[in-house]
């Protein structure tokens, strides 16, 4: 059976110290049915010419959206998955591009949603189990279970781990249509888009709930990276954008956001 087309979008913020470009001309190279779309969001070192020198490199495999100003993750991942979204790919998602999370796990992501046909969404999972290389600060891993125990219950849904930034979607106009406004939030965006997810289950007639068509995937392998944006502070922002959320979406999303 062949492969289907994906295309994975990466968001890049002054990574030009952290780009591992040899690991995605690599991966590339092996998977000629994945296509990445980098989206500079306004960086302020040579992270644009790297970019631009993968796109000329292997046009075929590697884009470039340049947002000349800052936006911040959420809308550079939002405006990247829009155009992701218009290509032929039956697989659209988005990946850190520190490589946190190893691009050998895209392969794994596709079938979790090839074998189940109900899933429309695949979450990476950073699960400490026995046979897993999951390596991560000591400290942010406490913090992201106590985040996770809030999400939770904003959610009305036992999500286990929110923010890993790694994700694939079924290319489909409904999950195109979680991404078609942007987000109310900026650290938890991706919070905001499973209360999407849910105010498209109880505002339409749709097969299965959340908890049918999200799956969360536990990764073989995640390492914290040097050089990581997030700092502690931002998960004090982070639970006012949760106060934010259960607001707009009311707990479990249950009712279609406000305006």
């Amino acid at each position: 059976m062949s492969t289907p087309p994906i295309t994975i979008v990466v968001p890049c913020y002054n990574e030009s110290q952290r780009l591992a470009v040899s690991k995605f001309h690599q991966f590339a190279l092996q998977h000629p049915e994945v296509r990445f779309l980098f989206v500079n969001d306004g960086s302020r070192d040579a992270t644009l010419s790297i970019l631009q020198q993968l796109r000329d490199a292997k046009p075929a495999q590697f884009d470039v959206l340049d947002l000349p100003q800052n936006q911040g993750k959420a809308e550079a991942v939002r405006r990247g998955m829009l155009q992701a979204f218009e290509s032929s790919a039956s697989y659209v998602g988005y990946w850190d591009a520190d490589l946190a999370t190893p691009l050998a796990e895209i392969p794994r992501f596709v079938d979790a949603l090839e074998q189940h046909s109900e899933r429309q969404v695949c979450f990476g999972s950073r699960v400490r189990l026995l046979g897993r290389s999951i390596d991560r600060n000591a400290v942010r891993h406490y913090l992201g279970r106590l985040f996770a125990t809030v999400a939770s219950f904003v959610l009305d849904l036992a999500v286990y781990d929110t923010q890993c930034g790694a994700k694939l979607f079924r290319a489909s106009a409904r999950t195109r249509g979680l991404f078609a406004t942007p987000f109310c939030v900026n650290w938890t965006f991706d919070v905001e888009l499973i209360a999407r997810l849910q105010s498209q289950t109880a505002t339409a007639t749709l097969a299965g709930d959340a908890h049918e068509r999200i799956y969360e995937l536990p990764l073989n392998d995640w390492h914290d990276v040097a050089g990581s944006k997030v700092r502690a502070g931002d998960f004090l922002k982070a639970f006012f954008e949760m106060l934010r959320l259960y607001h707009k979406y009311g707990r479990g999303g249950r009712h279609a956001p406000t305006r």
